[in-house]
């Protein structure tokens, strides 16, 4: 868990959101209070909860109420990088008009100009490219489903025969 967060700090991840991201990950059931990831990660509930905003505001965790609690639980979706890519559309474009405006700005015919212009073109192409690698995800993940469940089925069958 904390190799995991580390790897996503040296990424440019804030530190506490990538601890808390990578204890959600890690829980079986993927879902942890306030005070149970304080207690886990020998943190206060302050650090949590700017940590749980932000990673709620980035699309990598949700919150939860508690029928009849006053608690909330905080939540990683099974689908949570997916989820988070797939929401980028609205960045890219807010990206590509500032860059198409700075090329504007800085001139076309400059060396500025042509290096916003590559920039827009790399984020051109991975809005053109996304949706095509997203559906490609879902067909790997649908076969990985089957895959997994083959192999936990040969893993509980193998366990039988030793116990036996």
């Amino acid at each position: 868990m904390e190799r995991f967060a580390s790897v996503l700090t040296e990424s440019g991840f804030p530190r506490m959101p990538a601890r808390v991201f990578a204890a959600l990950l890690a829980t079986d059931s993927g879902r942890l209070t306030a005070a149970e990831l304080a207690a886990l990660l020998h943190v206060s509930p302050a650090a949590i909860s700017g940590a749980v905003s932000y990673l709620v505001q980035v699309n990598l965790a949700s919150r939860e109420a508690e029928p009849g609690s006053r608690r909330e639980h905080y939540r990683v979706h099974s689908e949570t990088w997916y989820e988070a890519i797939a929401s980028k559309d609205q960045v890219l474009d807010r990206c590509e008009r500032s860059l198409r405006e700075g090329i504007e700005v800085v001139g076309r015919d400059t060396a500025a100009g042509a290096r916003i212009a590559e920039t827009l073109a790399f984020f051109e192409f991975i809005q053109t490219e996304l949706p095509a690698m997203l559906e490609r995800w879902r067909a790997r993940k649908a076969q990985l489903g089957v895959a997994n469940s083959k192999r936990a089925t040969l893993s509980a069958r193998a366990k039988r025969i030793r116990a036996a």
